[in-house]
């Protein structure tokens, strides 16, 4: 069992005011009037303004964290609403931190709220973290995640992790040497060694995820940042849990350090670690315009490897529909069966899982395989508006 001491001082005295908007926070043993100092004087970032971070920041500036700095360089779209609660309708458009900004401070306020519409970059990941007590990353990528995870390592800064899919989550709280001895750190490294290929891993905007999960997961980000303020309780450091809501089960397994990992250093995004393998990147494949295959529709075969989900909501006309997963089991023998000898063109939503099956048709042997340019996105731009973007 792995218990903290509290990660930040006590602050001021409370105010009658805040005595009486934490009152129920004042009663909780192990929080009271000091846990409740701490709180107010704690210093959260939160990377990522979406479907974790804003239930994270809601109930982190509910509970009265001080100061809260929010990280996002997007801005409100549609289909961020299902599950991004802090965002509203009149929102869409608006930078997301700036919105966030504004359902935080009415809210609670009596905390600060910092809005930082930026990127997160090799560049500029220690300045946006250093001089905070905790960090949320409700990053959906693991480019960035990586970044934020070796920064709070390489700074000395917990971070709290978040990762969600469908009807699925892990959650893991990554805290580094002085807070425990450095041979008991772990780090999102020991959890996943390397950055695994964009086609293995797809994102919520690709498999889709059930909003009320992540409001769960996100409400999980901010218990934990709190016990990790306060020192109440057992956070979830050596171990990851893991819920399927679809069953309504949580579990958990121990993670333990990787002794060959060695010291965390902040690399630039698609740089190899080093002491880790790094798999050479295959060479992308040849793309086609949308317009392009628009008007070639009938000397080609369109196959769309997106997830079934994805495709009832609208694809190429006449496109062959067989998601990544069972192209990539596909010998020369299937290949041939189902697109013969014509040229292909391979599309997926954006492009990535288009270049991975694209790869494996050229592997099979397939004399001539392009892909997509932008994808089925693109193709709603360029050539078919009534479908809708997701």
């Amino acid at each position: 069992m792995t218990f903290l001491p509290p990660l930040v001082d006590l602050g001021p005295e409370l105010s009658r005011q805040q005595i009486e908007r934490y009152s129920r926070h004042l009663l909780v043993p192990g929080i009271g009037m000091s846990g409740q100092r701490r709180l107010a004087g704690a210093r959260v970032c939160v990377v990522g303004a979406g479907g974790l971070g804003c239930p994270a920041m809601i109930y982190l500036a509910a509970a009265g964290v001080g100061r809260i700095t929010v990280i996002d360089h997007d801005v409100v779209d549609l289909s961020n609403l299902q599950r991004q609660v802090l965002h509203r309708t009149a929102d869409v458009g608006v930078p997301k931190v700036t919105s966030a900004a504004r359902a935080l401070r009415e809210l609670n306020p009596l905390i600060q709220v910092d809005p930082r519409h930026t990127e997160v970059s090799a560049e500029t990941v220690r300045d946006l973290l250093r001089e905070h007590d905790v960090v949320i990353d409700g990053t959906d990528n693991f480019a960035t995640r990586y970044l934020v995870a070796d920064a709070g390592a390489e700074l000395g800064i917990p971070v709290v992790w978040a990762a969600v899919l469908r009807y699925d989550a892990q959650v893991a709280t990554f805290v580094p040497a002085p807070w425990v001895p450095a041979q008991e750190a772990v780090s999102l490294r020991d959890l996943f060694p390397t950055t695994p290929p964009p086609e293995a891993v797809p994102s919520c905007a690709d498999a889709g995820v059930l909003g009320a999960m992540v409001g769960q997961v996100g409400s999980i980000m901010a218990t934990e940042a709190v016990k990790l303020i306060t020192g109440v309780g057992e956070p979830l450091v050596g171990r990851v849990l893991l819920i399927d809501v679809a069953a309504m089960r949580m579990r958990e397994i121990p993670l333990r350090p990787n002794p060959s990992r060695g010291m965390a250093t902040v690399t630039r995004q698609g740089e190899a670690v080093p002491g880790q393998p790094s798999d050479p990147l295959p060479e992308a494949v040849a793309t086609v315009r949308p317009t392009e295959l628009a008007g070639r529709l009938d000397q080609v075969r369109v196959l769309d490897v997106r997830e079934p989900e994805e495709h009832a909501l609208g694809t190429v006309p006449g496109a062959l529909r067989v998601p990544l997963t069972s192209v990539l089991t596909w010998t020369e023998a299937d290949m041939a069966a189902e697109l013969g000898a014509d040229p292909v063109v391979v599309t997926c939503k954006v492009g990535p899982r288009a270049q991975r099956a694209a790869q494996h048709l050229i592997e099979l042997g397939h004399p001539e395989v392009r892909v997509l340019a932008g994808g089925m996105l693109g193709w709603i731009d360029e050539v078919d508006g009534s479908l809708v973007r997701y």
